[in-house]
């Protein structure tokens, strides 16, 4: 999913990065795995995580659950960051294939948003490992997501 292959869209909150990055900080299991939002842009958005024995699994590669948590989390702000002020987005349901080993030093993921709609959106992300200054896609998600107009359990701005 490289930088050419992004759509463009137009973000009707002219303060969503504003929006997302709130959001993003109220999310508790963010801050748990020490993840960090990197960059947001209307219908994309990159969120990475170091490693730590918190996030791994038995072999000690990143843990696939971990993988699928923070490409759920890219997507759903790529999402998020179309919405109006008053919306949220829920994530409805995902598919995620683990490609290859996540070994490495770092996990970056990128969401894209692939079709807006009024009531749900979906999108795709991808997620690398970095390893020695190496980059590997180690899993590819698509994503549905539902618009939520008004407040929710939490606050409306909540993603995932």
């Amino acid at each position: 999913m490289g930088e050419g292959q992004i759509s463009h869209f137009d973000a009707r909150d002219p303060d969503y990065a504003a929006r997302v990055k709130k959001s993003f900080n109220a999310q508790g299991i963010m801050g748990h795995i020490g993840a960090h939002l990197v960059s947001v842009r209307p219908g994309y958005c990159e969120i990475e995580l170091p490693y730590s024995e918190a996030v791994s699994q038995q072999h000690g590669f990143f843990h696939g659950g971990i993988i699928g948590t923070i490409a759920d989390s890219a997507g759903g702000y790529a999402a998020f960051s179309l919405m109006d002020t008053e919306n949220g987005v829920l994530t409805v349901e995902y598919k995620l294939n683990l490609m290859a080993p996540a070994d490495g030093e770092r996990l970056l993921a990128r969401g894209q948003v692939l079709r807006p709609g009024r009531t749900l959106t979906v999108t795709r992300a991808e997620v690398s490992v970095f390893k020695d200054g190496k980059e590997t896609v180690c899993a590819a998600m698509q994503q549905t997501l539902m618009r939520i107009a008004g407040p929710i359990a939490g606050g409306a701005e909540i993603s995932g």
